[in-house]
């Protein structure tokens, strides 16, 4: 039975990190997807794309329209989308702000999932991951486009999980506190990096859920901050 992984903004600091450990896990085929790339691979197992605005859904089509569905194969999609905008009350956010933030992490992941569906209906089975936030489940004060659209990607999650057993389809998201990126340490740079997941990290734990792909599913696995064991 092949398997084939999908990495959907593969070339971020978060994607890079998740792409670097899912290299070297046991994936027949691995295909990235992101807006540009830093690197190139000579492996020919990994396959780069480009793609374009994954909030109009002819780009998200054009861009799973690379993998061919087989009988035979299995199908795992991890999706690095998303994106941040706090720190202003509720009263203060603006439309464009607020559409903006349900655009990047709620209806760009419902077309990746819709479209790649339809791809594993006509695969043996498969698995999706998004990447949600803890706030998405833990209201926090000046963060209410970011979190309502996180929370709308968690019940995007349940929704597909309590829906598509019958096409051999699970779905999970994982929900860091924080993760250790370039960006964020200069936005905290006075913090307790130790504390922080880093994306290998959560390369790791993707990587573990697509091995239980076949009960584990409907999760919002977060991850809060690491205590020295």
């Amino acid at each position: 039975m092949d398997k084939k992984l999908i990495i959907i903004g593969a070339n971020g600091a978060l994607g890079k990190g998740v792409t670097k450990k899912l290299l070297s896990k046991n994936y027949d085929e691995i295909y990235l997807f992101d807006f540009k790339f830093d690197d190139s691979y000579a492996d020919p197992k990994i396959k780069q794309f480009i793609i374009r605005d994954l909030s109009i859904e002819k780009n998200v089509m054009a861009a799973l329209h690379e993998i061919k569905p087989e009988a035979d194969t299995k199908l795992f999609l991890y999706s690095t989308i998303g994106g941040f905008y706090g720190g202003i009350s509720v009263w203060e956010t603006e439309e464009v702000d607020f559409d903006r933030m349900m655009n990047m992490n709620l209806k760009t992941n419902f077309f990746i999932a819709k479209h790649f569906a339809s791809l594993v209906k006509k695969s043996y089975s498969g698995s999706i991951c998004f990447t949600s936030a803890y706030t998405g489940n833990h209201p926090e004060n000046l963060k209410f486009a970011y979190g309502a659209a996180k929370s709308s990607l968690n019940y995007l999650v349940k929704s597909i999980s309590s829906e598509a057993n019958d096409i051999r389809l699970s779905a999970n998201a994982i929900a860091p506190f924080i993760i250790d990126t370039p960006a964020n340490r200069e936005w905290m740079k006075n913090a307790n990096y130790s504390s922080w997941i880093k994306p290998e990290e959560i390369g790791e734990l993707v990587h573990s859920i697509f091995n239980h792909y076949n009960f584990l599913s409907g999760n919002i696995i977060e991850l809060k901050m690491r205590f020295n064991d």
